[in-house]
């Protein structure tokens, strides 16, 4: 029961933190800022993103739950902070502040904190590790959207 605990809040803080940067983006793929962007051949369709964080936060959720079932380091508090506050930031800084320069810097901290997830802690959780490849995978293609963003607007 304690581990479905965990589940739970970490899934209410992640889906939670999904939900102010959501806030955070205002109009966001519907501004006509983001609709005259020139973006990346390679971007995904909107309903895409939705099924994506949906499924990254479930399993980042669970990998936390896993990791936070055994003592934790002071440092996986932090990293966890710092990943929601990046998270949550980057909609900001990129639909709102128009920031795609920043946004990218967000973006590549972001990856950074969750590789390290990964390879810091796999010794701890082991095989479950493998439930951050969506969320690892899905900033590396975030990162080359962004690119693409930067250099070609």
């Amino acid at each position: 029961m304690k581990f479905l605990g965990l589940v739970l809040l970490f899934a209410l803080i992640n889906f939670g933190g999904l939900g102010v940067g959501s806030w955070l983006m205002g109009e966001g793929p519907t501004s006509e800022w983001y609709l005259k962007l020139n973006k990346a051949p390679w971007t995904p369709p909107g309903w895409v993103f939705g099924v994506a964080w949906t499924t990254i936060m479930i399993c980042y959720s669970f990998y936390l739950a896993d990791l936070w079932s055994r003592p934790v380091p002071s440092k996986a508090w932090i990293l966890f902070l710092v990943s929601l506050l990046l998270n949550m930031s980057w909609n900001y800084f990129f639909f709102n502040l128009h920031s795609t320069l920043m946004a990218l810097a967000i973006l590549v901290a972001l990856t950074v904190v969750i590789w390290f997830f990964f390879f810091e802690f796999k010794s701890d959780v082991k095989t479950k590790s493998f439930l951050l490849l969506p969320y690892m995978i899905w900033l590396l293609l975030a990162v080359s959207l962004n690119t693409f963003a930067v250099l070609k607007n």
